[in-house]
């Protein structure tokens, strides 16, 4: 799954309907990287309307996850993504490939954390993410495990929340 900040989709309208053609899952990351946590509703409903909007626009699909900016987020950032119809999700895995590192240790973090169900976090602009993404994916596939999206993680119902915050099937 790829969430794709509005500024990165208004820069590069070819590779959202690349990735889009690709068959690959788009999410909204906001539509300037604010942190989500500290803004009014009203601008959390502009930051994704305006953000969604741009995807739709391009791909003419509805966007249905949302990864919010620094991972910060409220009750009123999650209540209002429930009203605009979009799933707010988290992730278990950083790789940490943000901070520079090479792509073998960019790879070694995801092997020593992941796990079945684990949404693994990645940047695209980050220094060595080609190689990295290459590596993680064979090493995954080849441990056994199923590489899917984000929105096909996700329970949408008939499922209770543990003490941690994560989502359990009933």
């Amino acid at each position: 799954t790829f969430f794709l900040v509005g500024f990165w989709v208004d820069k590069y309208p070819e590779m959202v309907k690349a990735i889009d053609e690709a068959g690959l899952e788009i999410g909204t990351h906001s539509n300037t990287h604010p942190d989500m946590a500290k803004l009014s509703k009203e601008s959390v409903v502009s930051e994704l309307t305006t953000s969604m909007q741009k995807i739709t626009e391009i791909t003419g699909k509805e966007v249905k996850v949302f990864r919010p900016p620094y991972g910060s987020y409220n009750n009123t950032l999650l209540s209002t993504c429930t009203e605009l119809g979009l799933t707010a999700i988290q992730w278990d895995v950083d790789s940490l490939d943000w901070k520079g590192l090479d792509a073998g240790a960019v790879t070694q973090r995801v092997m020593n954390k992941a796990q079945n169900g684990s949404i693994i976090l990645m940047h695209n602009n980050a220094d060595h993410v080609v190689e990295s993404t290459r590596l993680t994916l064979d090493w995954l596939t080849k441990q056994g495990y199923k590489v899917t999206s984000v929105g096909e993680l996700i329970y949408n119902d008939n499922y209770t929340i543990d003490a941690n915050g994560k989502k359990k099937k009933n």
